[in-house]
């Protein structure tokens, strides 16, 4: 379908498409301004293999303006499973597909399924209520919902392990010992501030049948349902909403805010729903007609088109609604146009407490794609007309602390390219001064971080770097370099991100792209993580000290640090409270020998020396040359 006639169909404005709960009477509602004839085909179950399987009937829908079929049913339909049957002129047959904007569906999202939202609710879920975070505070730790509670020394029921439930487990420890806290417990005294899920909207590629089926979840199949694999009972669409509604209010329960990855950018197959409710309509094509591929999936989606634009800032607000989730991580956000990430910025903003929901996204594709005429992709070049609250992960910041994510032999600041503090003097107030090719607008646009789901993990890359295959080893060397990379992104202004693991050097021997699996290479090791306890210690008090001074994140926007000028590559900034009063002083040593600096005029203490760090200063007072360790973060106090 080409731009013209694409934005010549009529667009539908109301809030109400899908299907529509009411005691007596479900109502059904499709845009599909191209078809001639729509009927809506009632099930008993989500698939044809489950016991009383069978076609309960089906009611012709009739077209009532801009676009939409409707049709009104007089009867209770909770629970019932149904799809669409559309024709269209000049085309033989019907064209069978489930509700693109379905709430709820059965196993493996091929039947949608009517459902009465608050009858899918977990006990309490009308008190839950979104943490308040001070945006100083903020910190985001990534997991999946399989890898974070599989392990089985973990201390979760196995019917949980694995499953949005594995986060409700209360109290969790490592084979029983109360001091080695797991899963939720564990993450409670950490110091982070937000758990980004890795999708966990119904995606495809696995069945969701299969307790061995494992994938990071990034091939949308409809995107208002939670994923049925997670849940403990994928058959009945209902117990998949209300198992993931009460993950989050545990998490929330927990003092964290849920943030959701989205891939609003393509679907698992171009035959989605989307794609056969209005074809041609929903996915970019280049002009001689073939789908473009800036995903690496083949359908892009046209986020520039009207109805398209209107189904992404819908679902997100379904989502920030009746899942009161805390956060929107986009993926590939790049293929997104600019205008429709700040429509979706300002209706969450329009919700109560809305500002507070966090917005941020890969500001990068994965291959070309072709925008309608006029739009802009969310990427770096659209930082000066992109909401400064929609954020970005800062891949400049990445690798010059650790070495490029595309060479697992090149190194970075702390790992032998010293030569990478050049450009991370940049980093240390958020890039704000357009050295880099791109200027933020304020300093919490930028997430500052070292490791991702994607590419290594930060102890594998650092392992590679140094041609070491003894990935399970907690070589001291190596240690002192995780140290200083998490020192200096949590140091730098932004928003800083994580990995989950990372804090305890999480390993997947070497495997650089682990979205297939299996589980057992991807799921957090939690004997791993007492055993790193020191390390966990040290992340827990980096964190500490960053709640401890806001003028660490730059969200107040306080004076910009200043930098001292350092010998070698050595890399020293002083910042300064909004009120004047207090100081930090900050110290990058890549170096493998000790290096003497000179601190201003003080006295000092210490908070952290490189590898204790707490918000509460430690040691003698300092003033005059201070040693500081080699490869080492060095933060000091005034007093």
């Amino acid at each position: 379908m080409r731009e013209q006639q694409a934005a010549a169909l009529p667009a539908y404005t109301g809030k109400d498409l899908g299907a529509t709960w009411q005691r007596e009477r479900t109502i059904f509602k499709l845009w599909a301004p191209t078809a001639s004839a729509v009927r809506v085909l009632l099930y008993a179950t989500g698939s044809d293999d489950e016991p009383d399987a069978g076609l309960r009937g089906y009611h012709l829908m009739e077209p009532t303006g801009q676009g939409v079929w409707q049709v009104h049913v007089e009867e209770n339909l909770a629970g019932v499973y149904y799809v669409y049957a559309l024709q269209f002129e000049g085309k033989e047959g019907e064209v069978l597909t489930a509700d693109p904007y379905a709430r709820a569906c059965g196993i493996n999202g091929r039947r949608s399924m009517v459902i009465d939202l608050a009858s899918a609710a977990p006990e309490g879920w009308e008190k839950d209520r979104r943490p308040e975070i001070p945006a100083h505070a903020r910190c985001i730790w990534e997991t999946h919902v399989g890898d974070f509670s599989a392990d089985p020394a973990g201390g979760v029921p196995e019917a949980w392990r694995g499953k949005y439930l594995g986060f409700t487990a209360e109290n969790t420890c490592l084979d029983g010992d109360p001091e080695k806290p797991t899963c939720l417990a564990y993450l409670k005294g950490l110091g982070v501030s937000h758990v980004q899920l890795m999708p966990i909207f119904d995606y495809g590629r696995i069945d969701e049948a299969d307790p061995d089926g494992y994938n990071w979840g990034y091939d949308p199949v409809n995107y208002n349902v939670p994923e049925g694999s997670y849940a403990t009972d994928p058959y009945h669409g209902e117990v998949r909403v209300r198992e993931c509604r009460a993950m989050i209010a545990a998490i929330h329960r927990a003092g964290l805010g849920v943030v959701m990855d989205v891939v609003y950018n393509h679907t698992y197959q171009p035959d989605g729903w989307l794609e056969r409710t209005v074809p041609g309509y929903y996915c970019r094509r280049t002009p001689d007609g073939h789908l473009t591929n800036g995903s690496g999936c083949g359908c892009d989606l046209a986020s520039e088109r009207r109805m398209m634009r209107k189904y992404i800032v819908d679902s997100c607000l379904y989502w920030a609604r009746e899942y009161h989730v805390d956060g929107f991580r986009f993926d590939l956000m790049a293929l997104e146009d600019a205008e429709t990430m700040n429509a979706i910025r300002a209706a969450l903003d329009a919700l109560p407490g809305g500002r507070d929901i966090l917005m941020y996204g890969e500001p990068w594709m994965g291959g070309g794609t072709c925008m309608d005429t006029g739009a802009r992709p969310s990427d770096k070049g659209a930082l000066d007309v992109l909401d400064p609250r929609i954020g970005f992960f800062c891949d400049a910041t990445r690798d010059d602390i650790k070495g490029g994510v595309f060479d697992a032999k090149s190194p970075g600041y702390v790992n032998g390219g010293p030569y990478h503090g050049v450009h991370l003097l940049h980093a240390v107030d958020a890039w704000q001064d357009g050295e880099a090719g791109f200027r933020p607008r304020a300093a919490g646009q930028v997430v500052q971080y070292v490791s991702a789901h994607d590419n290594y993990t930060l102890w594998d890359k650092l392992k590679l770097v140094a041609g070491r295959t003894n990935f399970d080893d907690p070589d001291a060397d190596l240690l002192a370099q995780n140290r200083m990379a998490a020192g200096i992104y949590l140091t730098c202004r932004g928003l800083p991100f994580m990995l989950s693991g990372e804090e305890f050097a999480r390993t997947k021997g070497g495997n650089g792209n682990s979205y297939l699996g299996p589980q057992p290479v991807n799921r957090l090791d939690w004997r791993r993580a007492a055993e790193m306890q020191p390390l966990v210690d040290y992340y827990r008090g980096l964190l500490e000290i960053r709640r401890a001074h806001p003028e660490l994140s730059g969200a107040a926007g306080e004076t910009a640090p200043i930098l001292l000028a350092m010998p070698g590559w050595m890399i020293g900034f002083v910042l300064e409270k909004q009120d004047g009063e207090g100081e930090l002083a900050v110290y990058y040593n890549p170096e493998t020998t000790s290096q003497w600096v000179e601190l201003p005029g003080g006295p000092w203490r210490r908070l952290c020396d490189g590898t204790r760090a707490g918000a509460r200063p430690f040691g003698e007072e300092l003033s005059g040359h201070v040693e500081l360790a080699p490869v080492s973060v060095n933060i000091f106090v005034r007093q």
